[in-house]
């Protein structure tokens, strides 16, 4: 019991549980940005080969990028809200007073991962992007 109320806000601990968090959700956000600067280059390359090749039926295979890094995106855009959540709780815990030794380096996300990436697939974040790409890739599809 002595443990448990040494634990606050300024605990070196604390603040360590919260740093591997933080490192966490920031590797979550940073593979969704990569994901991204994939497909576009993957889809700009698909462009450029069918426009060399003046085949734009050949178009649809900037399909299969498209949707492979969306499903991926959006899983690691549903981990890292997952993880922010888990942050969340912990530090409401800490202001609570209730945070305990067994709370500590437990990295685990908070809540169910399905409903999560549903809810990012959905999400605002997520659709402008890749509409976008897909508008793209039918407008050179009738251009060409």
């Amino acid at each position: 019991m002595a443990e448990q109320q040494s634990l606050n806000i300024e605990s070196s601990a604390v603040q360590t549980h919260l740093t591997i968090l933080q490192g966490i959700i920031q590797r979550m956000a940073d593979n969704s940005r990569v994901y991204k600067t994939w497909c576009i280059t993957l889809v700009a390359a698909v462009l450029i080969l069918v426009a060399r090749q003046g085949a734009p039926n050949l178009l649809l295979i900037a399909s299969v990028p498209i949707l492979l890094l969306l499903l991926r995106d959006t899983y690691y855009l549903a981990q890292e809200r997952r993880f922010r959540r888990s942050y969340e709780m912990f530090v409401a815990k800490v202001h609570a007073g209730t945070v305990g030794v067994n709370d500590l380096y437990v990295i685990r996300p908070s809540g169910p991962l399905v409903g999560a990436w549903v809810s990012c697939l959905l999400s605002f974040a997520v659709w402008p992007f890749y509409i976008l790409l897909i508008v793209l890739v039918l407008l050179a599809r009738y251009l060409l």
